[in-house]
């Protein structure tokens, strides 16, 4: 896959945060943010960003306790790739961010992820690590 593609959809994993911190984040990043529907640990919103309607999933908990899934659900985020809006995300949030190396396609290795943390950003094999 190329550096260049565009990711069909962008999700990050974001450590140690509360829903709190993470919804100050993306009130901060977003124009508007929506509530939609929420239970179980699951969160629809849909969020403007750059003037594009996007919805957002978060699930918290979604690996173990620590880590909070945040999904924008459409190619068209200001992020090229999962790895660019991890860094925007660790950078904020001051934590460990991580997200897959690649944008799911058939034959990449789906253990296989970016560990974004401070100015360091590792390819990492999260099943093992």
């Amino acid at each position: 896959m190329s550096n260049e593609t565009r990711h069909p959809d962008i999700e990050i994993y974001i450590k140690g945060r509360s829903m709190d911190q993470i919804l100050a984040w993306l009130q901060a990043r977003c124009e508007g943010l929506q509530p939609q529907h929420s239970g179980g640990g699951s969160h629809a919103f849909n969020a403007t960003l750059d003037g594009t309607r996007i919805p957002v999933m978060i699930h918290e908990k979604a690996v173990g306790k620590a880590w909070v899934s945040v999904w924008f659900r459409s190619q068209a985020t200001p992020w090229l790739q999962d790895l660019d809006c991890a860094k925007e995300a660790a950078a904020a949030l001051d934590t460990q961010v991580r997200c897959i190396v690649s944008g799911w396609q058939d034959g990449d290795d789906p253990d296989e992820w970016w560990k974004v943390e401070g100015d360091g950003v590792e390819k990492i094999n999260w099943r093992t690590e």
